[in-house]
């Protein structure tokens, strides 16, 4: 891991100690109330309810600890995806970055879009067109060196509306229910559709969640060997993809065994929802709704990203919970 990395760790450290030093009001709160972020509603309670009754030793919905899994997608869900992905942004950054060296993505529409900021052209190409400018992104670089890439670019870079670093917009009610979990047994786990390598690189500062406990999108890697080493090398063609119906698919690969709870956003976690709650036993499913224009952002059916709606439309009937970022959060940022 490059310095930069270190860096982004120390930095993220001591902004978490001073949030701490400084607001011991808030650790007092959080001493009676595991979520406070979270207005008390049906939402909240049906989420400490859940908790409850399968931590209940002796209950009739008890699950033991080593099967208590909660699952997570990451854009939209743990942190800000508008108006682009995060992943998104850097990839054009990176496209920009070493344009010069392949002039022939002058002719290729979905690059052109990339080299030109269009985010709407760039989504009419589909996940196809976004895999593509995602793996010449990372093409050529070890996942060690990619990681120092992202760390660097983390370390610097600013969302435009709010002028913070991306790590900063994360979601505080989201990382409440994160620690709740943890602190009740349960292990926590990110379902991502993006790609692996660049979540692995802020998973455990921005939610303590360690990169082998992120499942996402792959890419080819090629073994080899120099210097007497054992290299690894990436290639731009993806290995799998972690999103839709493919998120049942990484879970049961990585984690091994079928999660209790999920949460996300947007159509994308559809059936990962359905796989976790279809399960036996209790189960639980939330679908974070972003219906906050003034604190945040208000979308859900017609976005090009994160849309939401045949998620939202089952959800009644499902037994999922759909949370309003607008009456169910009392804040959004740390």
């Amino acid at each position: 891991m490059t310095d930069h990395s270190h860096t982004l760790s120390r930095r993220h450290a001591m902004a978490l100690a001073g949030a701490v030093l400084l607001a011991p009001g808030l650790a007092a709160a959080q001493g009676n109330d595991a979520l406070p972020s979270w207005r008390d509603g049906p939402r909240k309670r049906a989420l400490l309810d859940f908790v409850g009754a399968v931590t209940q030793e002796g209950g009739a919905d008890f699950v033991q600890p080593n099967a208590r899994i909660a699952v997570f997608d990451n854009d939209g869900t743990l942190w800000v995806e508008q108006p682009a992905y995060t992943q998104l942004v850097f990839i054009l950054d990176r496209i920009r970055a070493l344009a010069p060296g392949n002039p022939d993505w002058q002719q290729d529409p979905v690059f052109r879009a990339a080299l030109a900021g269009d985010l709407h052209a760039i989504a009419a190409g589909g996940m196809e067109g976004l895999i593509r400018l995602i793996g010449a992104a990372q093409a050529g670089t070890s996942p060690d060196d990619f990681r120092g890439v992202v760390a660097e670019w983390l370390a610097s870079a600013r969302d435009p509306k709010w002028g913070r670093p991306y790590t900063a917009l994360v979601y505080q009610p989201m990382l409440e229910v994160l620690a709740f979990l943890r602190a009740r047994g349960f292990a926590t786990f990110i379902v991502t559709g993006g790609g692996v390598e660049f979540v692995r690189t802020i998973s455990q500062d921005a939610y303590g969640i360690p990169p082998h406990q992120v499942v996402g999108t792959t890419f080819s890697l090629k073994p080899g060997e120099a210097d007497g080493r054992i290299t690894l090398t990436r290639e731009p063609h993806v290995d799998f993809v972690d999103d839709g119906p493919g998120k049942p698919v990484g879970i049961s690969r990585q984690i091994g065994a079928r999660p209790i709870a999920a949460f996300g956003n947007s159509d994308g976690d559809y059936q990962m929802l359905r796989y976790t709650t279809e399960g036996p036993g209790r189960r639980f499913g939330m679908i974070v709704h972003h219906d906050d224009a003034d604190r945040e952002y208000a979308y859900d059916r017609d976005s090009d990203i994160g849309r939401l709606a045949r998620a939202m439309d089952e959800a009644p009937q499902r037994g999922w919970q759909l949370a309003s970022m607008k009456n169910d959060w009392a804040r959004i940022f740390p």
